[in-house]
């Protein structure tokens, strides 16, 4: 099966354009609300989240990990896949993540060279997409800003909320005065607030969102990789769990994201 692991719901926005390009196969969703928001805590702690995560998800039969979630990638993601795709693991399961396929969409539609990247304070102090941007295109400037409040709000639902819109308004200020005309959404959450940023960016600056290139990635991905699709069971199965609350987790996936579920699995990493 293909699992997807996030620190909460972001995830989800990656899943479902997953699950309308890849219907045929099973998923398994794993979000980790009980200890969200991932980008508010240490590189050492993300990274024990991780190999949790890794871990369950490869004994409940995962061939395929993609890490929904920007602050794992960006901390966590080398280090996973050092420490579980050694030898013969490296043939028979693999771990991707979702910082690559949106870094080369942006490197692709940016017209004036200045793009913007939105995320927790991880992901933005870890300076993952400079990188990756620069090993791509050295011409182009990055401008990142953490926006540590986002998550929290999203994952109590309020990211339609006055106070949330406020919040974000003077997030982006500073990616405005910087002048950028593509923004990368470097939180699997932010989709969640895709209007709100929007209204306050205007319609000249392009976003880029992880979910849609993530799912075109990943096609390209199995069909240059037989090895790996041949493995993945096709029953259109799909399967939730949380460490937070079930209830909370089905309601929330069904009113924001329109998804239709089963009642999630609580679990413990």
């Amino acid at each position: 099966m293909i699992a997807l692991f996030d620190s909460g719901y972001g995830g989800l926005t990656v899943l479902k354009p997953i699950l309308k390009l890849l219907p045929e196969y099973d998923y398994l969703y794993l979000g980790d609300s009980g200890r969200a928001p991932y980008g508010n805590h240490s590189t050492e702690n993300i990274k024990m989240f991780s190999e949790q995560a890794v871990d369950y998800l490869f004994s409940k039969g995962a061939k395929l990990i993609i890490f929904a979630c920007n602050t794992a990638s960006s901390t966590s993601l080398r280090y996973v896949q050092e420490k579980y795709l050694k030898g013969k693991d490296e043939q028979d399961r693999k771990i991707l993540g979702v910082l690559i396929p949106a870094a080369e969409k942006a490197i692709e539609v940016t017209k004036d060279k200045r793009i913007g990247v939105v995320g927790t304070k991880a992901t933005i102090n870890s300076k993952v997409y400079e990188a990756e941007i620069d090993k791509l295109n050295k011409d182009i400037k990055v401008y990142g800003k953490a926006c540590p409040l986002l998550v929290p709000l999203i994952e109590e639902g309020w990211q339609n909320k006055p106070e949330a819109n406020s919040i974000l308004k003077k997030y982006l200020r500073d990616i405005k005065n910087n002048n950028v005309d593509t923004l990368i959404l470097g939180c699997t959450h932010y989709p969640l607030m895709i209007k709100n940023f929007k209204r306050i960016l205007g319609k000249k600056i392009r976003i880029i969102e992880s979910g849609e290139v993530t799912a075109e990635s990943l096609k390209t991905y199995l069909e240059r990789h037989p090895e790996i699709e041949g493995k993945l069971s096709k029953k259109g199965s799909r399967a939730f769990l949380t460490t937070d609350d079930p209830t909370h987790f089905k309601d929330f996936t069904e009113k924001y994201l329109g998804m239709k579920i089963k009642m999630p699995e609580k679990i413990t990493l």
